[in-house]
């Protein structure tokens, strides 16, 4: 029989079922590993990288004037040094500005966005850079790689088609990934394991509280109010 539930009685319920919950703390965490392990589809996750730059390269020509008869060379064979063409009037913070600006070009553009199919693709500009990393994330990890590339590549092509200057390119290509980078096997099963634990411990104490048989010493000491000084033994059991 239940009787004033405390932090002591408590211990001594757990510890007398402590192989229960062992075991069922076992189980929990072995059938959440079965199910992650076969029922789960694994996630891969790649990315490539794109730079997007405020300016073009100074182009650099020559052009050779004609000295004329009696006059001066001074200005024969002078070269004349083209300025880069600017979106933006600073380099880095314009670049990162026009990178962010193409982010939301690309992440709106049907021929970036058809290329995704059904893998996750998101498109970040790496803190105060000119540099946009292309995250792909699905369950084939050769599609995953090649999406990237694509991705990469259907940027470039809308980037020329809305200006006239400034550089983009591949800065890095994406690679097949090797593992998948979820589900986590181990974390799900040691998470498993602590709610079989808990839920074991849960229902240990229940049990004991629903429990209506009279035990020895402490119940016959609640019931009758008086201190039990012998037992007789079962000696059949």
């Amino acid at each position: 029989m239940a009787g004033n539930i405390t932090v002591q009685k408590i211990l001594s319920i757990l510890l007398h079922r402590i192989l229960f919950i062992l075991a069922a703390a076992a189980v929990a965490g072995l059938l959440v590993y079965m199910y992650t392990s076969f029922f789960v589809t694994p996630r891969y996750s790649t990315t490539s990288m794109i730079s997007v730059m405020n300016y073009d390269k100074i182009k650099t020509g020559s052009t050779d004037s004609t000295t004329p008869s009696g006059g001066s060379d001074a200005n024969a064979n002078t070269g004349n040094n083209q300025q880069a063409k600017k979106i933006f009037s600073s380099d880095i913070s314009g670049s990162n500005s026009l990178a962010n600006v193409c982010v939301t070009l690309f992440q709106n553009s049907d021929e970036v966005t058809q290329v995704y199919g059904d893998c996750k693709v998101e498109m970040t500009v790496n803190e105060n850079t000119f540099f946009i990393t292309i995250s792909v994330d699905g369950d084939d990890p050769v599609k995953c790689a090649n999406v990237a590339n694509q991705v990469s590549e259907a940027c470039i092509n809308v980037y020329s088609k809305y200006f006239d200057y400034g550089q983009i390119g591949v800065i890095r290509s994406a690679k097949e990934p090797s593992s998948p980078h979820s589900p986590n096997k181990m974390r799900n099963a040691l998470i498993g394991a602590a709610v079989g634990l808990i839920l074991a411990c849960i229902i240990s104490i229940l049990l004991e509280l629903i429990d209506t048989t009279i035990k020895p010493d402490e119940d016959l000491s609640e019931i009758y109010k008086v201190p039990v000084f012998a037992e007789i033994p079962d000696f059949e059991s």
